[in-house]
């Protein structure tokens, strides 16, 4: 995610942007990869085996025409129709979004080119239109008729003069165009998004902002753009300069600034729902392998760090009443490390110090800040340097083997353990079996 900056410029209306966006992705892909045509085939992508409350990671075009939403749980799907369910192939889906993008490569520079998601990119198309000799809609509807002959994937489009603009436009008014691809303009947005609710629909807009304006009776971008200014800032702070900015379709924020933005820190971490319930000690275990986990990805980025979050949720049904559903707790390290030993030990403690022995365990996340490269690592007379070398040493190998043999090459005894998540994890791409 970028964040969208003030420049004091106001010409925005000068370049030519897209989003582009492929339809129902996961779920175009494996009717493709079928022979099925999607705006045919009742299909959802949802891995059954995690049980009826898991989300469905996408819904046909088919099914959506029904109202089913897309990403409903698989209880939620209407009875009585022949749905074929799909289980996730996040490797597939990666490589097909891959060459989806080697498409706009063959027209486009990757300067120009920026991916939001596996499934949905911007791109600067003012430098195209007059070297191709087209217009903003013939251009796209090129890059899609090439997408549809590569891959048999349907895509959407939104066109306007920022980003803001071409992603509301594929957002909002590409659903109802007849080709699938949205346009604005100055005009244009003021006539159609202005008056458009729910608020929700306009790009960077949740539930809270949405519920915060509403509390003055503002309910749609028209209502903000004529709402009191100090009003706003007194309710957002700074945020409210961005909200402003788009109700009157500002965003001088370029692909060129994203790219070239760095990030004061950084973080990294990762998550899990486990399947079912977990008690204090088998939580604990489930941490371990995280932790080993995250720590071999330092060690792979060469970096180090100074602070550890952790964060438990329990089965909502359990504890007194009014006792919350989770914990989050952070510690600052006294040094900066990338020692699993000694990372282990801090969210080990945390652990036993603020989990609930008593209550079910159902989601578990840690995550490492303050991250700085390996020559910040941190030192004391304790330390002992020649078994963090023999640590550090185990490390490598580990990792050479994980990378040319596969995560699950070499696992920890405990990961072969009653309820261990770490094998099963290791042959997952993005928590989902290939």
């Amino acid at each position: 995610m970028f964040v969208l900056c003030y420049s004091g410029r106001m010409d925005t209306w000068e370049r030519t942007y897209c989003c582009i966006d492929l339809k129902s992705f996961y779920a175009s892909v494996e009717c493709a990869d079928a022979g099925w045509d999607p705006f045919e085939k009742l299909l959802v992508v949802a891995d059954e085996s995690r049980g009826e409350k898991t989300i469905c990671l996408a819904v046909s075009p088919a099914l959506k025409a029904l109202g089913v939403p897309g990403r409903c749980r698989v209880f939620e799907l209407p009875k009585g129709l022949k749905i074929h369910k799909a289980r996730p192939r996040m490797r597939r889906y990666m490589e097909v979004s891959g060459q989806i993008l080697a498409v706009y490569l063959r027209y486009v520079s990757a300067a120009d080119l920026h991916v939001y998601s596996i499934d949905e990119c911007f791109i600067d198309l003012t430098p195209y239109l007059s070297l191709y000799k087209m217009d903003a809609k013939a251009f796209v509807n090129m890059l899609r008729d090439e997408v549809m002959e590569a891959t048999g994937v349907t895509a959407t489009a939104g066109i306007g003069p920022n980003l803001f603009l071409a992603k509301v436009a594929l957002d909002v008014t590409a659903k109802h165009a007849q080709d699938g691809i949205g346009v604005l303009d100055r005009e244009a947005f003021r006539q159609i998004i202005w008056p458009h609710r729910p608020i929700t629909d306009i790009w960077q807009i949740g539930p809270g902002i949405a519920a915060r304006l509403q509390k003055y009776g503002i309910r749609d971008l028209g209502g903000v753009a004529h709402a009191d200014i100090d009003l706003l800032y007194k309710e957002f702070g700074v945020n409210a300069e961005y909200l402003i900015d788009h109700a009157w379709g500002l965003e001088p924020c370029t692909i060129a600034q994203i790219k070239a933005y760095e990030p004061e820190s950084t973080s990294f971490g990762n998550g899990q729902v486990l399947p079912f319930d977990y008690s204090f000690e088998e939580g604990r275990m489930i941490l371990r392998e995280m932790v080993d986990e995250a720590v071999l990805d330092l060690v792979d980025k060469r970096v180090v760090t100074d602070r550890v979050h952790l964060h438990v949720g329990y089965r909502k049904d359990t504890g007194a009443p009014g006792t919350r559903s989770s914990i989050s707790v952070s510690h600052q390290l006294s040094g900066f490390t990338n020692s699993f030993e000694k990372l282990l030990a801090e969210f080990d403690q945390l652990y036993c110090e603020r989990v609930d022995q008593a209550r079910p365990v159902r989601r578990l996340n840690i995550s490492f800040g303050h991250l700085e490269p390996e020559e910040f690592a941190t030192y004391d007379l304790f330390t002992d340097v020649e078994a963090q070398e023999e640590e550090r040493a185990r490390q490598d190998a580990l990792i050479e083997i994980k990378k040319k043999f596969g995560k699950s090459a070499v696992m920890r005894g405990t990961s072969y353990k009653e309820k261990a998540r770490g094998l099963e994890r290791a042959e997952q791409v993005g928590g989902h079996h290939e």
